[in-house]
């Protein structure tokens, strides 16, 4: 694999940003792993961080470049800040800039397919919930969407009590009213999808550990789902909110992906 960290400027946020891209490399001397390359251009993963991390954190903390490396697959980690992947109400176009310019400018610097069944997101917490409302928004672009220990009900964290939390929730969404039904409620987005009768439903994948402060969120998303008949994998196990979990999570996610063969 290589591994490329690229500086770039974001017109849509108005600033300099960053994302870390692991690009498929074949190998077979290489002490300890092997790459596989699919040939043409590279299905992908946009992997997105959680809410006190950033576009190195994956890295960091999980071997994804080494579970990787044996699917062939692209890996683009994004910088995103604390911006629960949202045109923030005061603040910058995040939901734009991930949906949008993000996969414009990496497979433009990058050799990325662009075909909807080669491009997949994925995330932990905060970017669980960014990787869900990017898979339900925009199903014309993402074949696979997967949420690991998801912020998947956005409007109850509103009931944590933290009057600093819930000054800069509402400096992203608005009030809790103002979430609720709106683009940026998973609960709504999944109802509209439903509704639709859309051929492009993407693949959902959802998992929390059980001790997670965010499981009984978790359950009341994947009983909505599954109430409205959106096929959804779903897992779960003793688990907390830590790196240790994610680490072999990602792993099920890389095998759950539907890449072509």
């Amino acid at each position: 694999m290589a591994l490329i960290q690229c500086e770039f400027y974001s017109e849509v946020l108005g600033l300099s940003s960053t994302m870390n891209v692991i690009l498929p490399q074949e190998t077979h001397s290489q002490i300890g792993m092997e790459g596989k390359v699919t040939g043409g251009k590279h299905p992908t993963l946009y992997l997105l961080h959680g809410l006190s991390d950033d576009h190195s954190i994956w890295l960091r903390r999980t071997s994804i470049e080494r579970y990787a490396a044996e699917y062939g697959i692209a890996v683009v980690m994004p910088a995103a800040h604390r911006s629960f992947y949202t045109d923030m109400k005061q603040g910058g176009d995040y939901f734009k800039f991930v949906s949008e310019e993000l996969p414009q400018l990496a497979e433009s610097f990058f050799p990325l397919s662009d075909r909807r069944e080669d491009r997949f997101v994925a995330g932990l917490s905060m970017g669980g919930y960014g990787a869900l409302k990017l898979g339900l928004r925009r199903p014309d672009r993402y074949a696979a969407a997967a949420s690991l220990s998801g912020a998947t009900d956005a409007s109850a964290l509103y009931e944590r009590g933290d009057v600093a939390y819930t000054q800069e929730l509402e400096r992203i969404f608005g009030t809790v009213e103002e979430l609720r039904g709106s683009e940026n409620d998973l609960f709504y987005l999944t109802e509209q999808l439903a509704q639709s009768n859309s051929t492009e439903v993407p693949q959902l994948y959802q998992c929390c550990g059980t001790e997670d402060f965010l499981y009984e969120h978790n359950i009341r998303f994947r009983d909505h789902v599954k109430q409205l008949g959106l096929a959804l994998t779903y897992e779960e196990e003793p688990g907390e909110h830590e790196w240790g979990y994610w680490d072999t999570k990602i792993q099920h996610v890389l095998e759950w992906l539907p890449l072509r063969k």
